[in-house]
Formats: C-alpha cells, sequence, structure tokens
C-alpha cells in the first residue's frame, strides 16, 4: 500500500512539476530518400517554409554514400544498406542543392521550400 501511495505521489509531482509548459512532441514531417548506383531519388524534395523536417536516407548501394548539405550544414555517411535520418530545422522559402560526396558529379538533388 506504500509503495502504490509513493508512486502515485511520484507521478503527480512529475506531471505538476511539468505545468503549462508541458508539451507533447508532434510528429514531424518527413520525407524519404534513397541513394542508388550513384543518385538521389527522388532528385527534388518540396517542404513546407517554416516548418522542421526530417529526411529519411536509404543507401541502396553498391558501396557508401555520403548526403549532404551546405546551407543548412548537414551530413551523413551511410553503407550499403544502411537507412538514417537527419533533421531540418524550419528553413525559408528557397532552393537547397543537396549532393552525394562519394558521387559528386551525379548524386545531386534540391530541396524546395514553398
Amino acid at each position: 500500500m506504500i509503495v502504490r501511495h509513493t508512486q502515485f505521489v511520484i507521478a503527480t509531482a512529475l506531471w505538476l512539476a511539468a505545468g503549462p509548459g508541458f508539451v507533447v512532441a508532434e510528429e514531424l514531417p518527413t520525407f524519404r530518400l534513397t541513394a542508388k548506383n550513384g543518385h538521389f531519388h527522388p532528385e527534388t524534395i518540396e517542404v513546407s517554409a517554416g516548418a522542421r523536417f526530417k529526411i529519411v536516407i536509404s543507401n541502396e548501394g553498391p558501396g557508401p554514400e555520403e548526403f549532404e548539405t551546405e546551407n543548412p550544414r548537414r551530413e551523413k555517411v551511410l553503407a550499403a544498406g544502411a537507412t538514417s535520418f537527419l533533421v531540418f530545422p524550419a528553413l525559408k522559402p528557397g532552393v537547397y542543392p543537396f549532393f552525394g560526396e562519394f558521387h559528386p558529379e551525379t548524386a545531386k538533388g534540391r530541396i524546395v521550400v514553398k
């Protein structure tokens, strides 16, 4: 009985400490990007201005690939068969190019913010 009471008191204290500033995390808009044979698919990703977003990158190979943007500065190296993600800040309208470090001539794309 004492254990239940203590658990209730702790849970209540944590809930009250969170107060009105307590925020439930929202799911970020997520976009999928595939690296394969030295190319990115799709080559264009369209996102909304002023909202954070996530890009999930899968490398179908062969070999490693690196996704890289210069503005904002983001990069991720992926082995063949690997999947990972990057979270981007809210961006202003514009075009933000990205490229693959291991195939800079062919692995190119852009994020279009509207």
